[in-house]
């Protein structure tokens, strides 16, 4: 007890008190140093005194003192680890307080101080006291609890050394004195003798830490407070209790020996480490007794199993009576006892297998995604879970996978369809080997796991009476193009499928887009109709399809294709795709000309582009030069006059086969092809001046007709000229991309050409440009533009000859021109002649 919690000061007590423990403590501020006033002997395991720990380090988790005869409590308090005798008036050492976690450390400093006291004197004898043998001091106390009496019960005495001088008072104080439990101690305070006043239960209080105190009858304390612990000894009066009344545990079937089901535990309320709380555990009963499954272990509580014979499919509950006992499951132990239920759960350990391990089924050839089978099957395993669902396979006899099974959920059958037909001239018997399993893997060792069981299905295939069969669907034959009509060739063939043969059948045909050939009735062999022209067909068809249908004498049938392969034979020239050309001075030093072949890639380019017999003036003004395999370059002499020249051009394949071609030039000197206007001479024929008036005069009466015209129709509402006929100007197409093959000119303008019969191109084309569909190519600076065909819905004209001209809201008619445009040029050009 701390000296600081002392009742009086020691005023007149005999100098052999000062052996007794007197410490005062004066604490200074957080973490400053802290002096105890002690006497020089201090006996071990003696309270010093307390230090405020929490106002130094409140966190701290290590407290360490610097001097080993002393120890300190996480409270604070301050013990002698040993005797210690103060030899000096002073000792000191430090408390270190840590916390590791956030590495601080603060130190107190402790100092012993040893100050002589002398007790005052009671009488006014001077004599001292002495002591013959020290009575005031802990003395060990204890009571039994439960105890029966009688009542008061007396414990012990207290006497304090300072009786032998003066009439001493005793009192003590305390839970059970003053705190609850109120009245439960008290003290003779004449004889110091300490009684209990009733029976006291150890669960609820274990011991009570009294005070007591020796003063003399004016309040003077003789002796310092006595710490008085008064132990409440155990009687073994509690049963163990489990923490569950009823236990419940599932184990799996397929478990091992050693196998722990589940641990159970129970508690005791009397004092621990004690024979009280030693618990033992057992098994006082299992149902069904036999045979015996399960062992528990005396003082864990766990459940193992201890026999092979845990099997589901014969006992699925198990009910275990469990005792725990005290007293180490002595018979006088006191014992409780609990209910464990043992639900065995479902392993796989029991394979499927076939109800019988032969079947034979027939089905009718040709006939497909029908069920022809069930396979029922026999499993132990829980119903409806994967350890009992069923798995079939297939293992042998469906190569051609003809044969498909699966599991019916509700009934865990299996079924067994016909996917593909069978057919019985091939295969008129199947045999089948299909095997079982469940979902679930098993279980079981290996070597108690069985084979996966199997059963045999053979299945016979009945004959039906078929019609002809058209095997293969398709079938080829290659016919040359240019061929003679009625060329003969073979034909379609279809065969009866029972016999082999293909004796009996007709032969007919159902569709022929083109009509080019004729089909014997009795052979399938085929005759051309007509000459067979690849670049005539629209569009161009390489293999051609004829539907066949063949004819048994009951009326049956079966149809199939005839495809007949065209081959090429080189029966086309390269054709030129120019006809005019327009060539804009000085900006424009060549043109890019192009031409093309219909038939396939081996008979066509690359080309080869030659000027045909050209005259002495053609040969000496213009050159040709290869561009690539499908275009040449047209270029011209610097000194070459602005004219119109007619040049003959050769364009060969690279089999020889060739076409000549004469190609309109007009030199011009003009910024765009659009801006030149083709001149009326011929070669060699000269103009005086007054046919050029007559022209010119006749190209103005030409407009204020035109002009007339058109008011005219506009004011009818009737249809008009456009009003860019007069300039005669082509109208720039360009709603599809150029090709890949399209030539462009680099000396910085477009080169615009006219087809002199049909429509007008421009640029250079592939090979593999059809006649008469023609792409647009787009006019770039340096390339060209090529017009769309005749076909399509853009505006047309040729700007020489005055051609078809079509707009999108009027159109003219090629005679409507003529008859309008003819008259005044004939009159103009006799005119101009005449001059």
């Amino acid at each position: 007890m701390a000296g600081a919690g002392s009742r009086s000061s020691l005023r007149g007590a005999p100098c052999s008190l000062l052996l007794t423990l007197v410490v005062f403590s004066f604490v200074c501020e957080a973490c400053k140093k802290v002096i105890f006033n002690t006497p020089s002997k201090l006996e071990a395991d003696k309270m010093v005194g307390r230090v405020n720990l929490q106002e130094c380090l409140m966190s701290a988790d290590l407290i360490q003192a610097s001097d080993p005869d002393f120890r300190v409590l996480g409270d604070g308090s301050v013990y002698t680890a040993s005797a210690v005798v103060l030899s000096d008036e002073k000792r000191s050492f430090t408390i270190r307080l840590s916390d590791t976690r956030k590495r601080t450390q603060k130190e107190i400093p402790v100092f012993l101080e040893h100050q002589k006291k002398v007790l005052r004197k009671r009488h006014t004898r001077d004599t001292v006291l002495r002591r013959s043998k020290r009575r005031w001091a802990p003395i060990p106390c204890s009571m039994q609890e439960n105890s029966l009496g009688p009542f008061p019960l007396f414990l012990q005495q207290v006497q304090s050394d300072a009786a032998q001088n003066y009439t001493i008072f005793y009192s003590i104080s305390g839970r059970g004195v003053d705190q609850e439990p109120l009245n439960l101690f008290f003290i003779d305070k004449d004889t110091g003798n300490l009684y209990c006043t009733k029976p006291v239960d150890r669960e609820e209080y274990d011991v009570f830490d009294l005070i007591a105190y020796a003063t003399t009858a004016d309040g003077y304390s003789a002796d310092l407070p006595l710490p008085l612990p008064i132990r409440v000894e155990d009687e073994n009066d509690n049963h163990p209790i489990f923490t569950e009344q009823i236990y419940n545990f599932e184990v799996p079937e397929s478990s091992r020996l050693g196998t722990t089901v589940g641990v159970v535990c129970a508690t005791d309320r009397d004092e621990p480490d004690t024979m009280h709380t030693r618990l033992k555990y057992s098994i006082l009963e299992q149902t069904p007794r036999s045979p015996g499954l399960f062992s528990m272990h005396p003082t864990s509580g766990a459940i193992t199993i201890v026999s092979q014979y845990l099997d589901r499919e014969v006992v699925d509950k198990y009910k275990l009576i469990l005792k725990v006992q005290d007293m180490d499951g002595q018979f006088f132990g006191l014992m409780t006892t609990s209910t464990c239920l043992i639900t065995v759960t479902d392993s796989n350990d029991n394979a499927p297998t076939f109800l019988q391990n032969v079947y034979a089924v027939s089905v009718e050839e040709n006939t497909y995604n029908v069920e022809i089978l069930r396979l029922p099957i026999q499993d132990k395993d829980l119903v409806k879970s994967t350890n009992w669902r069923a798995n079939f396979t297939i293992l042998k006899g469906n190569e051609n996978g003809h044969f498909k099974i699966t599991t019916d959920e509700k009934t865990n059958e299996g079924v067994l369809c016909i996917v593909k037909p069978l057919n019985y001239e091939e295969t008129p018997q199947v045999v089948l080997e299909i095997g079982v399993s469940n979902e679930a893997p098993f279980t079981r060792d290996v070597s108690l796991r069985t084979t996966m069981n199997k059963a045999v299905v053979t299945v016979q295939v009945k004959d039906q009476d078929e019609g002809p069969e058209c095997s293969p669907a398709a079938q080829y034959i290659r016919i040359k193009e240019n061929s003679a009509k009625g060329t003969s060739t073979n034909g379609y063939r279809a065969y009866d499928p029972e016999t082999k043969s293909s004796s009996g059948l007709r032969y007919k045909k159902l569709h022929d887009p083109e009509e080019w050939i004729t089909i014997d009735e009795n052979s399938g062999s085929v005759r051309t109709s007509k000459v067979l022209d690849r670049e005539a067909a629209t569009p161009r068809k390489d293999l051609y399809n004829v539907t066949v249908v063949a004819i048994d004498k009951d009326g049956r049938s079966c149809t199939g294709t005839l495809v007949v392969n065209i081959e090429d034979v080189n029966d086309n020239a390269p054709e030129m795709l120019h006809g005019d050309v327009v060539i804009c001075t000085p900006n424009m030093q060549y043109t890019d000309i192009s031409a093309f072949d219909p038939d396939e890639p081996i008979h066509g380019a690359p080309f080869e582009f030659n000027l045909a017999n050209p005259s002495a003036e053609i040969s000496r003004i213009w050159t040709l030069s290869r561009v690539n395999d499908t275009a040449a370059r047209l270029s011209y002499n610097k000194n070459a006059a602005l004219d119109v020249y007619n040049i003959p051009i050769t364009v060969r394949d690279r089999e020889g086969q060739s076409a000549t071609k004469t190609l309109t030039v007009n030199l011009c000197a003009c910024t765009h092809p659009s801006q030149c206007v083709r001149t009326l001479r011929t070669a060699g024929v000269s103009l005086g001046k007054w046919a050029i008036l007559a022209i010119l005069l006749g190209i103005a009466l030409l407009f204020s007709v035109l002009l007339t015209l058109v008011c005219g129709i506009v004011g009818a509402r009737k249809k008009g000229f456009p009003e860019d006929l007069a300039q005669q100007n082509l109208i720039i197409s360009n709603t599809e991309a150029p090709g890949d093959d399209k030539v462009c000119s680099a000396n910085g303008f477009a080169t615009q050409t006219v087809n002199n019969a049909n429509h007008a191109f421009c640029g250079t084309m592939g090979s593999g440009v059809k006649n008469g569909g023609l792409e647009t190519i787009e006019m770039v600076k340096g390339g060209h533009h090529t017009l769309e065909s005749g076909r399509s819905h853009h505006h047309t004209l040729d700007s020489c000859r005055g051609a078809h001209l079509e707009m999108e809201n009027s159109r003219h008619t090629y005679s409507e021109w003529h008859n309008f445009t003819q008259p005044h040029l004939r009159e103009d050009s006799i005119r101009g002649h005449t001059g």
